[in-house]
């Protein structure tokens, strides 16, 4: 198989033997691919410098195996400029996307996700609702969407005023009224979710805890480092952001 010229990004690399990379890339038309760099990291490398994250690329690679030879890389945009809270924003989406996709699985709207992401962290949007809607978009492509807008026993639509308690296996069940536990939130923040429409900051907050709650049910019990690195380098109070 010999694919030419494909969009990517790297999304994580690590040394192999002298001075070569192994590379996961997430692509436009091909999902997450596992890529071998030969002498990516020699003195005279032709891809010095350009194997590096929150850079748009253009990706040329063949092999038959799950592990595949990149045979030429050239940048096709300006790189991602992140720093502080951004960048470590930015390693927490790499880690999501190397968890969480399938190697060879195509996922273009993930891609499309994915830069939308970085613009906005370059452009220091709000990051807590760059990320809950990046979390949001990926657990819809990988088969985990949420269902937002009814409830699950009767069909009927979330309403604003109520409150509902998540279920994994089920979705949203209605209440009669609010309670204090962690799975129970309003309509009136499902409903922002579903809409895109994060700009209460306590619809902000139910979205965390919702989202964070299916990614770990995704996860598993093995921690994303990116989230031990903020709790290491950043401040919560100097961040504007309490975690990822």
């Amino acid at each position: 198989m010999r694919i030419a010229l494909q969009p990517a990004f790297v999304l994580h690399s690590k040394p192999f033997r002298d001075t070569s990379l192994l590379v996961d890339l997430l692509t436009q038309n091909h999902g997450r691919i596992h890529v071998l760099a030969r002498n990516a990291r020699g003195l005279k490398s032709r891809f010095k410098n350009l194997v590096q994250p929150f850079t748009p690329l253009l990706t040329s690679w063949s092999g038959k195996s799950d592990l595949v030879y990149l045979s030429q890389v050239e940048a096709c945009g300006v790189p991602y400029h992140l720093q502080g809270v951004s960048l470590l924003s930015g390693f927490y989406l790499n880690e999501l996307l190397v968890r969480l996709l399938h190697r060879h699985d195509s996922h273009p709207a993930v891609y499309d996700a994915y830069q939308a992401a970085l613009i906005g962290l370059q452009n220091k949007t709000n990051t807590e609702k760059v990320l809950r809607l990046f979390e949001l978009r990926l657990l819809t492509e990988i088969g985990y969407g949420l269902e937002l807008q009814k409830e699950a026993h009767t069909q009927a639509e979330i309403v604003s005023e109520s409150f509902y308690r998540y279920d994994t296996e089920l979705g949203f069940t209605r209440l009669l009224e609010s309670q204090h536990d962690s799975l129970v939130f309003s309509g009136k923040a499902l409903l922002a979710l579903q809409r895109d429409d994060l700009q209460d900051e306590e619809d902000l907050r139910q979205a965390k805890r919702l989202l964070r709650f299916v990614l770990g049910s995704v996860l598993g019990e093995k921690p994303l480092k990116s989230r031990e690195l903020f709790l290491e380098f950043v401040i919560p109070a100097q961040a504007g952001i309490q975690s990822l």
